[in-house]
């Protein structure tokens, strides 16, 4: 289940522009803008420290109490990152109610290790670190936890996903999240090829002297 809406403080923002929002980053604050419901766009700034932290936990749905405005619930919707991505600079926030039924992307949450894993020459490849997922704003989990010990097919597809009560997927069932890869017959093939290469080239070469010959 998902856990309780954090509250963040907000305020709004009066001035608008990148100058403007680069100062508010120096100063420690994340600009951010509101929409939706059928009411204006509202340009906010929040702590970044606190909300990015928050992002890092699996933070989907925050209530952010705006000063001199009252409360709003919103959804995160969108993160711009700066040049480097390693960093939020923006975040755009939609407004709903906890009843309301979202498509959101949900992170995966990886723990144990499939059977395949213990033979030799394999390995276990990642295909997808999220997944869409449809429900009521409430019931938004953090993460989807994927225990690969029940793993026993070579593929592990969102189908077999075990989701949260209410919560839906929104995507392709047949989407593998995790597969397995045998690395040792893969390298001897790619051993093989270069030899192979090799010798053609030598082969040609009597041919050549033939028809110099002529």
């Amino acid at each position: 289940m998902a856990k309780e809406v954090p509250t963040i403080q907000a305020a709004t923002r009066d001035r608008l522009g990148s100058r403007y929002s680069k100062r508010l980053r120096a100063a420690g604050r994340l600009p951010a803008v509101i929409y939706g419901h059928g009411s204006d766009p509202l340009s906010v700034h929040v702590d970044e420290k606190i909300t990015v932290s928050a992002l890092k936990r699996g933070l989907h749905v925050i209530n952010l109490e705006i000063e001199g405005k009252g409360t709003e619930t919103c959804l995160v919707k969108d993160l711009q990152f700066g040049f480097m991505g390693d960093d939020v600079i923006h975040m755009d926030l939609a407004r709903v109610n906890l009843d309301e039924v979202v498509t959101v992307t949900v992170s995966f949450e990886f723990y144990g290790a499939p059977d395949a894993a213990k033979k030799s020459g394999v390995v276990i490849v990642n295909e997808l670190n999220d997944i869409q997922l449809s429900c009521k704003v409430r019931d938004i989990p953090e993460h989807v936890r994927i225990d690969l010990t029940t793993m026993h097919a070579d593929t592990f597809t969102a189908a077999d996903l075990k989701l949260p009560k209410g919560v839906t997927l929104a995507g392709d069932p047949h989407a593998v999240i995790v597969r397995v890869q045998i690395v040792k017959e893969e390298a001897a093939g790619e051993a093989a090829a270069p030899g192979a290469a090799a010798a053609a080239p030598a082969a040609a070469a009597p041919a050549a002297k033939k028809e110099e010959k002529k």
